[in-house]
């Protein structure tokens, strides 16, 4: 029972008791091919869904990314009308998904820490559990925050695009997804996620920034340039232990705790 006090109050006094992963381009590199996958198929649905001229389509696809954090945001804060489990089976359910490869060493990584594990993702529930099952991650995760989690059908309303707005302009989107702010909090909430003891895993540098903004310690994935709102960098998630040690020392007080109390026990004591 000793122990067992011993071991609850390390956790307890831990400085992290959550690990908040994104899931694309994160959990597996850039470099495996899938993302650029994804834009072509969003740019498609534009084309061929939505009825967009191809030539305007590659700018408009930048710009509304940069501006709302995903395309589809974008598209709907500018009024197009699409049903969003149609878009995302274009989108993501064409995706070569054989691209990825069982990742053995990342799930060693995650398994080694005693520490709760939360996908934090902007995409829809089936793209991430199809990702997951690919790299082998399955069980790795205690919850899993994605699209329908932060939007449900009765949320998103129409938004009629008007035709005096200028492509420029940056209306308010009824998708909720990062980089906003709002984003983050729901997610505290559906999680039940304390920020200020959490770790934030993403690749993109706007929901890092946004991330340290809500009380999240940082870590930007895929690049070892350090930025502001940035407090790790890693060049590959396979880089973690390495990069970010004392996300170990629980694992190590714990076994050291074990190793103590086994001692104590095999030892005889002599009156």
């Amino acid at each position: 029972m000793e122990y067992e006090n011993g071991y609850q109050q390390q956790i307890s006094q831990s400085r992290y008791e959550c690990l908040l992963f994104d899931v694309d381009d994160t959990l597996y590199p850039l470099s495996s091919g899938l993302s650029a996958e994804c834009t072509k198929n969003i740019k498609e649905y534009m084309i061929n869904k939505l009825g967009i001229d191809e030539s305007k389509v590659p700018e408009m696809c930048i710009k509304l990314y940069k501006d709302y954090g995903t395309t589809m945001a974008g598209l709907r804060a500018l009024g197009y009308d699409f049903d969003y489990d149609e878009y995302h089976s274009f989108v993501h359910g064409r995706l070569p998904y054989e691209y990825l490869k069982p990742d053995h060493v990342l799930r060693s990584l995650l398994n080694s820490l005693p520490i709760r594990k939360v996908i934090f993702s902007n995409a829809n529930e089936a793209h991430v559990a199809e990702v997951l099952g690919r790299l082998g991650l399955e069980g790795c995760f205690d919850d899993v925050i994605c699209f329908e989690s932060l939007n449900s059908k009765t949320q998103i309303t129409n938004n009629p695009k008007s035709d005096n707005e200028p492509f420029g302009s940056t209306p308010k989107s009824p998708i909720v997804c990062k980089p906003s702010e709002n984003a983050f909090q729901q997610a505290f909430k559906i999680a039940k996620i304390n920020p200020h003891k959490t770790m934030f895993f993403d690749d993109s540098i706007r929901n890092i920034q946004t991330a340290k903004l809500t009380g999240l310690s940082t870590v930007l994935v895929g690049s070892s340039q350090r930025m502001k709102g940035v407090d790790y960098a890693l060049e590959s998630i396979h880089n973690i232990r390495e990069a970010v040690p004392e996300l170990w020392d629980l694992v190590n007080k714990s076994n050291d705790v074990r190793s103590s109390r086994k001692i104590a026990i095999e030892t005889p004591v002599e009156a």
